[in-house]
């Protein structure tokens, strides 16, 4: 049991239900925009399932590594919303079937 009194199956049901919601999202849409909000909803899944996991054991480890995944995240999106205004900037569209036209 979490600190709560909630199982911790409960918590893992809830990373594998974000984990599939992000990971259909990145499949399915179009938008690039829309594609990283569904990665970091992927890696907040796994902050989910680590902090859980570190509660169970009752260690500490698993918040710090939900910390550095969230520094991880956060220069994640600086560099993908830099490059998807690159893009823009370039194609006028922010699709990211456009990428596969870009040249070097």
């Amino acid at each position: 049991m979490i600190s709560a009194g909630i199982p911790i199956g409960y918590y893992l049901c809830l990373s594998a239900a974000m984990f599939a919601i992000g990971l259909f999202g990145v499949i399915t849409r179009k938008n690039l925009i829309v594609v990283f909000m569904c990665i970091e909803l992927m890696l907040n899944s796994a902050n989910v399932a680590f902090v859980a996991f570190g509660a169970l054991h009752g260690q500490i480890e698993g918040q710090i590594t939900a910390f550095f995944v969230m520094v991880v995240a956060a220069a994640e999106v600086t560099v993908g919303l830099a490059l998807i205004v690159n893009l823009f900037r370039l194609r006028a569209s922010i699709d990211p079937d456009d990428l596969a036209n870009l040249k070097a």
